[in-house]
């Protein structure tokens, strides 16, 4: 019976050191510099390189790894740090800027296709929450620098019927298109008449020139004063409104009329600068205009060259206009 005990012993003692030794402790999860694409040396020409970065940028992010290998945690998405995911969210949209806007909104939507693609075989992934968040901020965002609602609309097409995306959030998202699909670049802007200082009724397509300026703005309004004087330091800009090349036509679309007639006097003599006697640009949503100030660049034709477009981007582009 001794015997018996003794290899019964001995028999658990090489099962439990067999067990040790197949057991293999499951590596930490690593962090990682955010994996940038890198252009093909064959590609040499400036535009095609932007045009390569923009549509491979996110390639290398999302290439498929074994579960557990990166970070994913409140700060980390895929092993990256949220401030150099957030950094690199910002790269990618500046290159989104610098291509034809038609190109730029197909880099969006195959964006999101990498997106949803990981986010559905990897379920346990935060990317998808991470990034639409960035990429919501950043493009469409009433105070974010990089906003863009021509680049944002293909993007929250995308969200509105995504099986991703949370049932409440889809009728919002629905609305945000909607919106988005208003006055799109290439496209004629909405007409609207609106009341200048004199007491005339006038309509934005009854003012006549190669482009048109169109400023939503406040009286009294910091940034609005800002572009103001941005606008009449800038030579090229002035040369162009004294010249009739460029009309700015500068509109009031809040009901506090005591308040805009006595500040009116402020505003330049050579714009064309009224109310929205009707109310109807707040109302009826035709700009969509979410913040005061908001700038539109329209051609000879009222077509959308720039839509609610920071004040810096705006001036760059009239200053290249010849």
């Amino acid at each position: 019976m001794k015997g018996i005990r003794l290899i019964s012993l001995l028999a658990a003692a090489f099962l439990s050191a067999a067990c040790g030794s197949k057991s293999v402790r499951t590596p930490a999860p690593q962090t990682r510099q955010f994996p940038m694409a890198l252009v093909p040396t064959a590609i040499s020409d400036d535009a095609m390189r932007l045009s390569y970065m923009a549509d491979h940028y996110w390639d290398e992010f999302f290439k498929p790894v074994p579960e557990n290998v990166w970070l994913r945690d409140s700060t980390h998405t895929e092993g990256v740090g949220d401030e150099e995911l957030e950094q690199n969210v910002g790269n990618y949209v500046t290159f989104l800027s610098y291509i034809p806007v038609s190109e730029a909104q197909n880099d969006v939507d195959r964006f999101f296709t990498q997106l949803e693609t990981f986010q559905k075989a990897d379920t346990a992934s935060n990317a998808f929450s991470k990034l639409v968040s960035l990429i919501c901020r950043y493009l469409y965002d009433p105070n974010s620098p990089a906003r863009n609602e021509d680049l944002y609309l293909p993007f929250v097409k995308r969200l509105a019927t995504s099986s991703l995306t949370d049932p409440a959030m889809r009728p919002v998202y629905e609305y945000e298109a909607k919106l988005c699909s208003m006055n799109r670049y290439g496209t004629p802007a909405a007409d609207f008449t609106f009341t200048d200082l004199a007491g005339r009724v006038r309509s934005l397509y009854s003012v006549k020139a190669e482009w048109t300026l169109l400023f939503f703005s406040n009286p009294g309004c910091p940034s609005c004063r800002h572009i103001i004087e941005a606008l009449e330091k800038d030579a090229h800009v002035t040369e162009m409104i004294s010249d009739g090349r460029l009309a700015v036509v500068n509109v009031y679309i809040d009901q506090d009329l005591p308040e805009w007639k006595a500040y009116a006097g402020n505003y330049p003599a050579d714009w064309y600068t009224g109310y929205d006697q009707s109310y109807k640009i707040r109302t009826d949503q035709s700009y969509n205009v979410r913040a005061i100030p908001s700038l539109y660049l329209l051609d000879s034709e009222k077509r959308v060259l720039m839509k609610d477009a920071p004040e810096e981007k705006v001036i760059a582009a009239i200053d290249n206009l010849h």
